[in-house]
């Protein structure tokens, strides 16, 4: 196995390019370390291990799909190192990482000796989930190896195994450490319990990801995954990820294909909720061969209800037998071990003829054929996912297109307060967040970092402050105190007489500072309001008008101008190029978040939505 070193943290002469997964892909190695056997070879107990865990995923996930890959292992040598060693491309299925990530926990627990490390093409995503809680040293930068799983639990190891030094650690130095040192090793119940946040639902998970569906497919298709369910696995992506030369069969006009048409039969097909999901959302217009048996049941679908379900079943068959149409060519040369099963089976089918396909009869004793699961899974009630978001959903009637199952919900709740958490720490300064112990500029110097620690602590944002400014500069009303937080402008005895020298000289600071973006920005010109263009633009179109009475009608002009502007000026003093600036930014936004509307709204002001100016003109 290559090392995984990174080359930033090599020293002498270059090592080579880290190695890499591709996207979508985990790996993980088992390890058996016992000092008390060191002299003995590890490779029975690596067997007895391997054929464990076949027979631990066998019981667990008997019947479940995997997207692409299974769950696998092989016995590998690395040099000194020996070891099981698996790699499992998930695809689009999450899913599919963590149920493997279960089933070696579980692994860990049956065998003492027993060491895992699992990765992806993101890193130690296990250190990723518990990022919140991590100890600060532990950075990105030198994670690799570091996570390892043991006897259920979650175990780091700390940088004494790289002498102090901040660095990843190579494979064969971690497993060194574990050897010798494996009582120093960090386990952290906070660090593992946000780790193994999402094994919570397991194995409940592996039942509750499975989606069945009624679908009108041809009779041979229908055989072959009653014998091959997995199958539908490769078909779908097949479809999912069709391409012209997959398409080609389809839409030739010779109708040499696999699966016809015709002797149509209603069953039901078991997904993965991704699976249904990807099939559901594709739209496919029929091809030329399923063209007329389309029609015909769209005609029927104008009526009754039961015809409406009917075509939506033959709409999923099609697009299910595409799917199958479009993985049959050159399935016997695929590396998907399912795609190879697909195509042994459908050789076996063709040669045996109609007779050996099962009758109407037959296909009534096969279990769960009838089966039709709700899909109200697939809907999302936007109204509902903003009261998720806002945390507000007990105060709501629940709908019949609720947003997500429980398991969602804690998942984006869990999300919302680590990025409130995030958004609401105090620790930040005025470059964003502080991440301590990472990479720093070389060519900021120690005193300049110091300066700007202290910059830090000094400064602070008050919203309600900022809120306050704003409208003063807008020359908007200042907004009232509500009766349970006393506003800015209004003063409460209590609070008053107890305030500190500190709080009024903070004030203090806070109005110069505000005095002098001000005085910045009118020097600028950003708050420059000069009505003289506007008023001499108006009297020259006026005198141009009627030139005879130039004099008289450009003063009574500029008289009506005055008067319209102090009237207006005593109801709303208004920063006319400011209030166009913020104006022309929320317009620019074209209803996304910005920063004027989020401005805007932190002061309780709800701009209207901007009209086409199409539709004025």
């Amino acid at each position: 196995m290559a090392s995984e070193d990174n080359p930033e943290f090599s020293e002498g002469s270059f090592g080579g390019f880290q190695r890499s997964l591709p996207e979508n892909c985990m790996e993980y190695l088992l390890f058996v370390l016992d000092n008390e056997h060191e002299g003995r070879s590890p490779l029975s107990e690596l067997e007895s291990i391997r054929k464990a865990a076949i027979k631990l995923c066998d019981n667990i996930a008997k019947d479940y799909i995997w997207q692409r890959d299974s769950f696998q292992l092989r016995l590998e040598r690395d040099q000194d190192l020996v070891y099981l060693h698996g790699i499992t491309d998930y695809g689009d299925s999450v899913e599919d990482e963590w149920l493997i990530v279960y089933l070696l926990r579980e692994l860990t627990r049956s065998f003492p000796t027993l060491w895992v490390r699992i990765f992806d093409s993101d890193g130690e995503f296990l250190l990723v989930e518990a990022a919140n809680v991590l100890p600060k040293w532990l950075s990105p930068e030198i994670d690799s190896n570091r996570a390892w799983i043991h006897d259920g639990k979650l175990y780091i190891i700390p940088l004494a195994a790289s002498s102090g030094e901040k660095r990843p650690l190579s494979l064969d130095e971690a497993v060194r450490y574990i050897k010798s040192s494996p009582n120093t090793l960090v386990h952290s119940t906070f660090v593992e319990a946000e780790a193994f946040y999402r094994l919570e639902k397991y194995p409940g998970q592996i039942t509750a990801s499975i989606h069945h569906s009624m679908v009108t497919i041809p009779r041979k298709l229908a055989y072959i995954l009653h014998e091959r369910p997995s199958t539908i696995a490769p078909a779908v992506e097949a479809f999912y990820l069709r391409d012209p030369v997959a398409m080609k069969p389809l839409t030739s006009l010779s109708g040499n294909v696999h699966f016809p048409p015709k002797d149509l039969v209603t069953v039901s097909v078991k997904f993965t909720k991704v699976l249904f999901a990807q099939l559901k959302s594709q739209r496919f217009s029929p091809p030329p061969i399923w063209s007329v048996v389309m029609e015909d049941a769209e005609k029927q679908a104008s009526g009754a209800e039961d015809a409406q379900k009917r075509l939506a079943r033959l709409d999923l068959g099609m697009k299910v037998t595409c799917g199958f149409e479009m993985l049959a060519t050159n399935a016997d040369k695929k590396d998907n071990r399912l795609a190879r099963e697909f195509a042994m089976l459908l050789e076996d089918v063709e040669e045996d003829g109609s007779q050996a396909l099962p009758t109407n009869e037959d296909i009534e004793t096969w279990e769960d054929v009838h089966r039709e699961d709700d899909e109200s899974w697939l809907d999302i009630n936007f109204e509902d996912f903003e009261d998720e978001l806002q945390g507000n959903r007990s105060h709501r009637k629940q709908s019949k297109g609720t947003f997500g199952d429980s398991s969602a919900q804690a998942d984006l709740q869990k999300i919302v307060s680590r990025f409130e958490a995030f958004l609401n720490d105090e620790k930040a300064g005025l470059e964003g967040a502080e991440m301590e112990d990472m990479d720093e500029d070389d060519d900021l110097s120690d005193v300049e970092e110091d300066g700007s620690d202290d910059e830090d602590k000094e400064v602070s944002f008050d919203e309600e402050q900022f809120s306050r400014m704003m409208r003063e500069m807008m020359g908007l009303p200042a907004m009232q105190p509500t009766s349970s937080k006393i506003g800015l402008g209004g003063t409460n005895p209590a609070v008053a007489g107890g305030a500190t020298e500190g709080e009024e000289d903070e004030d203090e600071d806070i109005r110069q500072l505000a005095a002098q973006m001000e005085a910045e920005l009118k020097e600028h010109g950003a708050l420059k309001v000069d009505p003289e263009p506007e008023r001499v633009k108006a009297i020259e179109a006026r005198g141009k008008a009627n030139e005879n009475e130039k004099g008289k009608e450009r003063d009574k002009l500029v008289r009506q101008i005055d008067n319209e502007e102090e009237s207006s000026d005593e109801e709303v003093d208004v920063d006319y190029n400011l209030a166009k600036n913020l104006l022309e930014s929320f317009k620019s936004q074209a209803g996304m978040a910005g920063p004027a509307g989020n401005i805007l709204g932190m002061m309780g002001l709800q701009l209207p939505r901007d009209e086409d100016e199409e539709n004025d003109d």
